[in-house]
């Protein structure tokens, strides 16, 4: 028995520090597998979540590690979330909704909530990408969706549930 979790009929299920430690290495995995998939395989950012999936599982003591050094210690994948280092610690992030953002403010994507295949495609058709400047030139006040300007020429309208789809800094 792995002894991964602990379970209490009233308290419910809780990770064990062993099965802590575990899904922090699986989510180590998984981004820096995103990370290969993206930068040297050339896989679209919509493709690599599902294939790292399968990846995230193969354990071998050393491959993690190679891994890391040979992308150069990423901090981020390429959905811009933080990469556990080997010790087991997460970097914080200070992100913010891009549905937050007042009129006339201006700030980079950092991270995308939504990691769902059409939406990165529909970021893709934008030109937005994990780095990318994008000012609020308004808000509809009706629904809330946003008038933004992406990078230096690009000018659209969005929803808000886009808006919630992107996190910001």
């Amino acid at each position: 028995m792995k002894k991964l979790i602990s379970y209490d009929k009233v308290k419910g299920a809780k990770l064990l520090e062993r099965g802590q430690k575990e899904a922090v290495a699986i989510i180590r995995n998984h981004r820096l597998w995103e990370v290969f998939l993206l930068e040297k395989l050339n896989y679209s950012w919509d493709e690599i979540h599902d294939i790292a999936e399968q990846l995230e599982h193969v354990k071998h003591p050393e491959l993690a590690d190679r891994l890391d050094a040979f992308l150069g210690h990423p901090e981020y994948d390429p959905h811009g979330d933080p990469i556990p280092k080997s010790n087991g610690d997460i970097p914080t992030t200070v992100k913010t909704l891009l549905s937050e953002i007042e009129i006339g403010k201006s700030c980079r994507v950092v991270a995308v909530k939504d990691t769902s295949s059409v939406f990165l495609q529909y970021l893709e058709q934008l030109s937005v990408n994990i780095g990318t400047k994008i000012k609020v030139l308004d808000i509809v006040p009706f629904d809330n969706s946003m008038l933004l300007q992406i990078g230096k020429e690009i000018k659209t309208t969005v929803s808000k549930r886009f808006a919630e789809s992107l996190l910001v800094d």
